[in-house]
């Protein structure tokens, strides 16, 4: 058996289900948002065919 020396504390298990939050909820009302990851500002956005990108 070997050991995944690449995982990161907050790596789950492959059988558990990710946190689940509707994008309503999520965007409160918005058309775009802005996250903070690791110093780092991403947008996420609704496209004016309803579909969500992320950009960086």
């Amino acid at each position: 058996m070997t050991s995944n020396t690449n995982s990161h504390p907050g790596d789950r298990a492959i059988s558990a289900s990710p946190p689940r939050i509707s994008a309503e909820t999520l965007m409160q009302n918005a058309r775009e948002i802005v996250i903070e990851y690791h110093g780092f500002d991403y947008r996420l956005r609704i496209t004016s065919n309803d579909k969500l990108i992320l950009t960086k």
